[in-house]
């Protein structure tokens, strides 16, 4: 991996929303509302989003630099979007079930 102070700063910042991801996720499950639920899951979807942005970042970045990273890191890109997809599809469900 590179050591330059770009690469360590988009490093850093993957790390804080991936850890959002986690964190949110865990506290919808434990919602005090449909409303609190659904607030919950739209931050996991947010920083879901945000860390794809940085995966597709690091992706630019190893590509330049010739690292053999690139298949980690896909895998990694088309993850976030199956964990937004889920998020967003379980945010509908909880506001179609809220509204009957």
């Amino acid at each position: 991996m590179p050591k330059t102070r770009e690469y360590n700063a988009y490093v850093n910042q993957l790390i804080r929303c991936s850890s959002s991801v986690v964190a949110n996720y865990r506290a919808s499950q434990r919602a005090k509302s449909t409303a609190d639920f659904i607030y919950k899951l739209k931050i996991v979807e947010e920083e879901g989003d945000e860390s794809k942005c940085f995966l597709e970042i690091l992706l630019e970045i190893t590509t330049l630099e010739r690292l053999n990273l690139n298949a980690d890191i896909e895998g990694l890109i088309k993850e976030s979007n199956e964990l937004v997809a889920i998020s967003v599809s379980s945010i509908k469900t909880a506001r179609n079930n809220n509204l009957k």
